[in-house]
């Protein structure tokens, strides 16, 4: 089960880190680095929460069975 769900969030993170860099990389967000000097908030959130999503994924990938 923990195999299961590990899987299910590491393809989650890359998802929503690809959907960030893309976000990141859009009209507004450069409307956004022009005036502020930094991406939008959603896209900075996506590659956050896809980054912490692929680590735990990772991680419950790699545990032993007990």
């Amino acid at each position: 089960m923990n195999k299961a769900i590990g899987l299910a969030l590491l393809v989650a993170g890359v998802i929503l880190i690809i959907t960030g860099y893309n976000a990141s990389q859009s009209f507004s967000s450069d409307v956004s680095r022009f005036f502020t000097g930094s991406a939008t908030n959603k896209a900075m959130w996506m590659l956050v929460g896809g980054v912490t999503a692929a680590i735990a994924g990772a991680v419950l990938l790699n545990q032993r069975n007990s």
